[in-house]
């Protein structure tokens, strides 16, 4: 039996466009940067583009088709691809076992640690990236080190030597974002019931094993969280290997990342914005991909079994 629909009150379409009109500037925002910004971005792939001069000419696919004979993408998906291998893991790994440690009881000190450890957090990225340029220079305090300890003979170029730059960067990045990850996995462990760690006490368990048995299970959907937002984080890395490189990726490519690449071809002197576009909704695809891949081998999000 079919229910007649009554019409809303006054009241209720007052209520209806109070919340509307409420919605109005977040909606707004949401389609002319997100919505437009991604159509007018999908558009620019299929054309050569001047901006400075208003053209757009149609190519005929030839952006898509330079994909596959760029040598740089080949180089910059090299370099993406182990950075993020390296970093992502070892991020996740030392801000959960720094996070278990200073949630122990028997830690003294911890509250300062943590307000200490987390100062890089609130330095901006270009300042980290001088800071370590600093230290890794040719007459920086690393080399200091090494040469007094005799460990070597001579100065290492890190900044310039391609074996050694895009590791500093790794270095540099796992440092500075282990103690936002640390303080996330922190906020979780409040909630975790102590009784699980004298239960697993009684039963004889050490250290280590109530970390893997009790708080690695319990922190599984926030190693999730942690592993998507450091592999969106490392793919998406512009601002430390342009600054390193002074944006031309070197030494010999050694920095040279799919976001540097985007941002050369977009506004360096070839002005290739329609083939730019093309490499940034590429490099989406990848994120994209690469976090469903990396969701489903750590279990998804627990929703489904919930």
């Amino acid at each position: 039996m079919a229910v007649a629909k009554t019409k809303p009150s006054k009241r209720q379409l007052a209520e209806m466009i109070q919340g509307y009109g409420f919605l109005a500037p977040a909606l707004l925002v949401i389609f002319v940067f997100f919505i437009l910004s991604i159509l007018f971005a999908i558009y620019l792939t299929f054309h050569n583009v001047n901006l400075i001069a208003r053209t757009f000419e149609w190519n005929h696919f030839r952006n898509f088709k330079s994909i596959l004979t760029d040598k740089q993408l080949i180089r910059a998906l090299q370099n993406t691809g182990f950075f993020a291998l390296v970093v992502v893991p070892a991020q996740t790994i030392i801000s959960l076992v720094m996070a278990y440690v200073l949630a122990s009881r028997n830690v003294k000190g911890k509250k300062l640690f943590r307000l200490i450890y987390f100062l890089p957090t609130l330095t901006s990225s270009a300042a980290l990236t001088l800071i370590f340029m600093f230290i890794f220079n040719q007459n920086g305090p690393i080399n200091h080190f090494l040469m007094a300890t005799h460990m070597t003979d001579a100065p290492i170029n890190f900044i310039n030597d391609a074996k050694w730059t895009l590791k500093v960067i790794m270095a540099m990045n796992v440092w500075s974002t282990v103690p936002y990850f640390m303080t996330i996995y922190l906020a979780a462990l409040v909630d975790l019931p102590y009784s699980l760690y004298e239960a697993a006490e009684i039963d004889g368990a050490n250290a280590f094993q109530k970390l893997r048995f009790v708080t690695i299970p319990y922190l599984h959907h926030i190693t999730t969280y942690v592993i998507l937002s450091g592999i969106i984080g490392t793919f998406q890395m512009f601002d430390q290997s342009y600054i390193f490189s002074g944006g031309t990726g070197g030494p010999v490519n050694s920095t040279l990342t799919v976001s540097l690449l985007i941002y050369q071809y977009a506004f360096g002197q070839n002005n290739q914005m329609g083939y730019a576009s093309v490499l940034a909704i590429l490099l989406a695809i990848i994120i994209f991909i690469v976090t469903r891949i990396a969701e489903k081998i750590n279990g998804g999000n627990g929703i489904e079994n919930n």
